[in-house]
């Protein structure tokens, strides 16, 4: 009888932690969070962005009890979009990306185990690197090889600019092997505000401690300051972000 008590306290910090969250709120409840014995939890629910989203998961591995986290949170789209839709989008920015221009980029016709694909741009021989994408429910998910943690950050980052999407599974590696750092989530999150054709990010400034992006600068905009927030949530390794970007008026 013990045991479950001891799971269910477990649960019901976690369910505190995620509600004292700004991002997540008072009224948040995930669908359904299942923790077995071995120590694995499952979170299952909807939240209302990717910086939820995430603030989410670390509540949700910050228990001694809790060694792996099944993540099945899905984040509410900006605004509806069919799969369809979403591999349009996916095409265009993959193929008209310049640091794509010498990849083999190729999206799924089939879900399943071994889907069939198409090539979208690039030629498999002699490709620097190759990404595969596949759309189910909204969800993209990402496979094959890139030269570097900033292409793989970067292809990741460029998903979530479509607005249909709910969630990404980004499965690229990179090859050679890289060892992270600091340095490169912050390369990584400059390329993807650069990158980004709706941010003006000449003024904005980035740095990175263990995990957390702080932001200051300033942007002609509030839309400007807050898309330059969710671009740097958007890179992998990014824990949190301190956004001090002012607006310039």
């Amino acid at each position: 009888m013990g045991a479950p008590m001891a799971r269910d306290d477990v649960l019901a910090g976690i369910l505190a932690a995620m509600r004292s969250e700004k991002r997540l709120g008072p009224g948040f409840r995930p669908e359904k969070m299942e923790l077995v014995q071995d120590g694995t939890l499952t979170v299952i629910g909807e939240v209302p962005s990717l910086a939820a989203k995430k603030r989410a998961l670390a509540c949700a591995a910050a228990p001694e009890a809790v060694r792996r986290v099944v993540d099945r949170l899905r984040v509410t789209p900006a605004a509806p979009m069919a799969d369809a839709g979403i591999r349009e989008r996916l095409r265009h920015y993959f193929s008209a990306e310049p640091a794509f221009q010498s990849f083999a980029v190729r999206e799924a016709l089939t879900s399943g185990p071994s889907p069939e694909f198409r090539a979208v741009s690039g030629d498999v021989e002699g490709a620097r690197g190759r990404i595969d994408f596949e759309v189910r429910d909204g969800v993209v998910i990402l496979n094959g090889a890139v030269p570097g943690l900033v292409s793989k950050r970067l292809a990741g980052a460029m998903v979530w600019w479509v607005p249909g999407v709910r969630d990404v599974v980004n499965g690229l590696e990179p090859e050679p092997p890289e060892e992270d750092a600091p340095i490169r989530i912050e390369e990584a999150v400059r390329v993807v505000l650069d990158r980004n054709p709706l941010i003006d990010d000449s003024q904005i400034r980035v740095g990175v401690r263990l995990g957390v992006v702080r932001l200051t600068g300033a942007v002609p905009s509030d839309g400007h300051r807050a898309m330059a927030d969710a671009d740097a949530w958007s890179v992998i390794g990014v824990d949190d972000v301190i956004n001090e970007i002012e607006v310039s008026r």
